[in-house]
């Protein structure tokens, strides 16, 4: 929900809970009578542009002293200046053609991009003067940290949607001295401030993707994963059966698996575009226009749209990745989550487990537990294979109308093991009845051998869940064991059905 103009005409009406953030983080600054470092979380959404911008204008005015903002995108900059002058704040952008600061007596606060500003000032270019308050945008990104020693006598306020570092080197807490938590994304959700989403999960099979240095899925093994026929088209039907019609931003991790998702969807005739970030600052501003102008509009995009982008009239965002980053997610669906005119809710498409992965965006979060052991979040992030064993296969609607003369399609894997067990069987009659149960699923319902070979492929997707859970069963999970196991089951299959129409004949 949009800011109402100010009644006195300086800066915005700021809604109760903005106030009293304000109220909080003034408070704390009174309270501590030595500089020290604060970190403020609020949710995406919840205007902490709005709120920092106050809090320099009232800074200034209350102490005499100047205000420096850090942002770690250029446009994050543009945006804060552009807010600080709503709020009558004379501030200063330092951009890389700013060679000096001859005229910063003229100003009250200052943005800077965080590599800048640590170039200039080590080159010695810059004397910044009576800076007391120095306030770190974004700052999960951690990069802060090689400017303190130029800002030793000010009080550092750091506000992050997510008060964990994307630097797992960098804890948070090592930097900052008390976590101040604002309004959760529910009581936002609540009173209208935020939008209600509705989201959609989809169970996948992710142990090909590998983890890189960073503790992030590789770009590399996304790609290959993401790139595939089958992904595509299960992104395309999500979309279809959750989307359509509606404008919608497609996070990907990585360029080809976003070129590929805009060729899928313009093949099927849908009005996409995709933007990276080799896209030219004219390519982009151009793609967003076209992206704001156009109802229906679809957006793919890699690693560009996080932060930094506003855009209301988002309607759905479809999460074609998966990631370990709970920053990650929370930025990615934030996009979709501001309330604009009669939105009040908005559409979310997981395709990569991660809301099983992390809950729900809007379920309750202790952000204090997170900042204080921040070790302790990341190793009980839940590993792939949990997430997998939990997995219910359900057969698509479309795929059972090819099985309607089989009364029964199911087959517990797990029951079926352990009554084996119980009867003392070797393991590997598991297999043998659920291969039987197939055969009579596709001889019932075929005319002849090459029909009933066409619905032993309709079954794959069934075949590798039933491989993976028997595989749970032995506690033998690697992927060669799983990806033999598949193959085996499906020359079983298909051995089988040329014997039962050779009878038939």
């Amino acid at each position: 929900m949009a800011e109402k103009v100010s009644k006195n005409g300086v800066g915005k009406e700021l809604y109760d809970y903005q106030k009293r953030a304000l109220h909080l983080i003034f408070d704390k600054l009174a309270e501590k009578k030595d500089p020290f470092n604060l970190l403020f979380q609020l949710p995406t959404g919840g205007g902490k542009t709005v709120i920092f911008s106050e809090i320099a204008r009232r800074y200034v005015l209350e102490t005499g002293k100047k205000v420096m903002i850090l942002t770690h995108r250029i446009e994050l900059s543009g945006q804060t200046s552009r807010m600080l002058d709503t709020f009558t704040v004379r501030n200063k952008v330092i951009t890389s053609e700013v060679k000096d600061l001859d005229d910063q007596d003229d100003y009250d606060c200052f943005v800077a991009m965080v590599e800048t500003l640590n170039n200039r000032l080590n080159d010695d270019v810059f004397d910044m003067k009576d800076i007391g308050l120095v306030i770190i945008d974004e700052a999960h990104y951690n990069s802060f940290g090689k400017l303190l020693k130029f800002f030793g006598d000010s009080t550092i306020l750091g506000v992050t949607a997510t008060p964990l570092s994307s630097n797992v080197n960098l804890p948070m807490n090592e930097n900052y001295d008390e976590l101040l938590v604002g309004e959760s994304i529910q009581s936002l959700v609540d009173l209208n401030y935020l939008a209600k989403a509705k989201t959609f999960a989809y169970d996948l099979n992710l142990s090909s993707l590998n983890i890189g240095i960073n503790g992030d899925y590789t770009v590399r093994s996304s790609e290959e994963l993401y790139s595939d026929y089958a992904m595509q088209n299960r992104l395309l039907s999500s979309y279809q059966d959750h989307c359509l019609g509606k404008k919608t931003l497609i996070f990907n991790n990585g360029i080809k698996t976003s070129q590929h998702v805009c060729d899928t969807f313009q093949n099927a005739g849908y009005n996409v575009r995709h933007l990276d970030n080799k896209n030219t600052a004219s390519e982009r501003r151009d793609i967003l226009k076209w992206f704001k102008e156009t109802p229906d509009a679809i957006l793919t995009s890699v690693g560009i749209l996080t932060t930094g982008f506003d855009e209301p009239s988002v309607e759905s965002i479809i999460l074609n990745r998966a990631t370990r980053s709970l920053t990650l997610y929370f930025q990615m669906i934030g996009r979709g989550s501001r309330v604009l005119g009669e939105k009040r809710d908005f559409t979310v498409i997981d395709l990569g487990n991660n809301v099983a992965r992390f809950g729900l965006w809007e379920a309750n979060i202790n952000w204090n537990h997170i900042f204080r052991n921040p070790d302790m979040h990341l190793n009980s992030i839940r590993t792939d294979e949990e997430i997998q064993r939990q997995f219910k296969y359900k057969m698509p609607a479309a795929i059972r109308e090819r099985f309607a003369k089989s009364e029964n399609i199911d087959f517990d894997i797990v029951e079926a093991y352990e009554q084996s067990v119980k009867r003392a069987e070797r393991p590997k009659v598991v297999i043998d009845l659920s291969v039987d149960q197939h055969v009579q699923m596709c001889v019932e319902n075929a005319e002849d051998l090459w029909d009933a070979k066409d619905l032993a492929k309709l079954l794959e997707d069934e075949i590798e869940y039933r491989a993976r859970k028997y595989s749970h069963c032995l506690a033998k999970s690697t992927k060669s064991y799983v990806s033999w196991l598949q193959d085996e089951y499906k020359r079983k299959l298909n051995v089988r059905l040329i014997q039962e129409f050779q009878v038939l004949s």
